[in-house]
């Protein structure tokens, strides 16, 4: 046969295992992390309406639940305390005391776990303030930028004792990487990493976070996360926390906002991670439910693309059971 010769790119596709053998995008446990609830007051686990599979942990269910990860092969674990409502205050003065619900929890887990996982903190005061802000708030109304950083600092303090591996500040406050750095240093944590969320936008997408941590949110945060119509302004928020001595930098949301996440990747030379945030957890669990779509195969596709964006680590609810498929 003569002639210009047929290119035929469905080669490549006839097969499963041809196509697992070139795929350009792959997962892996390791590259999972796990955000967890544990909370005071209740004692079982309370399932989260909104987030169907989730639940709030109690201290026993939660040492479980973290084991069994880690077991799975999770990379990593992000800890969110969820306090009563009458340990709530105007400061959050629960988030940087010793025997607050997430210090004790990451305590409990430093001795469980040992450095067999990298455990994470949330770094934010809105589950611990009686308003749901995630700072101070002033006798005007308005978040007290300077104020919060201060409590940033103590409550970083507190987690790296309590036996954080890495910090998560994510209230979106300027400066709030370098003080924690400069806090971290000076009392001995050099080793403490810090994961910036770098680019954290105002999203729809939160709602079921929010029944999560009990929040006591009224309004809206957006005069300090970013607008969804900005796509500059995170790279300048980037600009500003690899100055400030960002170990780790993420963006959140990651589905509506992957564009933001491959600009991010495109030009920083630390790891980049992405939150698959509740609300995205709850539509596909959701859709699911009422046999809309294929589950499984939504989850996998959802984590691809988060990670042929340019992730190389995905906080999403599911960690667990996807670092299960994948072994």
């Amino acid at each position: 046969m003569t002639g210009k010769p047929i290119i035929r790119p469905r080669r490549l596709r006839s097969t499963a295992a041809v196509r697992r053998l070139v795929a350009e995008t792959r997962l892996a446990p390791s590259e999972l992390v796990l955000p967890m609830f544990v909370a005071d007051g209740i004692d079982a686990p309370v399932p989260i309406s909104s987030m169907p599979g989730v639940v709030q942990h109690t201290e026993d269910s939660l040492r479980r639940a973290a084991a069994e990860a880690v077991d799975a092969g999770v990379g990593g674990l992000m800890l969110f305390g969820v306090p009563t409502s009458g340990d709530k205050d105007a400061v959050g003065s629960g988030a940087d005391d010793p025997n607050g619900v997430l210090n004790r929890a990451l305590s409990l887990l430093r001795n469980d776990l040992g450095d067999s996982t990298v455990l994470m903190a949330d770094t934010c005061l809105d589950e611990f303030t009686d308003h749901g802000h995630c700072g101070v708030v002033s006798a005007s109304g308005v978040v007290d930028n300077d104020a919060t950083l201060e409590r940033y600092v103590s409550m970083s303090l507190a987690q790296a004792r309590a036996g954080a591996h890495m910090l998560g500040p994510s209230g979106m406050m300027d400066g709030q990487v370098g003080a924690i750095r400069a806090a971290l240093d000076a009392e001995g944590f050099i080793d403490t990493a810090i994961l910036a969320y770098t680019a954290k936008y105002a999203s729809a997408f939160y709602g079921p976070f929010r029944e999560a941590v009990g929040s006591s949110l009224t309004g809206d945060r957006r005069t300090y996360q970013q607008d969804s119509a900005n796509r500059t302004e995170a790279l300048r928020e980037l600009s500003l926390d690899l100055a400030e001595g960002a170990d780790i930098v993420m963006v959140k949301p990651a589905m509506s906002y992957l564009d933001i996440l491959r600009d991010v990747a495109e030009v920083a030379d630390v790891p980049v991670a992405a939150y698959q945030i509740s609300g995205e957890y709850s539509m596909i669990t959701a859709a699911a439910e009422r046999g809309w779509i294929d589950r499984d195969a939504a989850i996998l596709e959802s984590l691809t693309s988060i990670r042929r964006a340019g992730a190389s680590i995905v906080l999403t609810y599911w960690a667990t059971e996807v670092a299960g498929w994948l072994r």
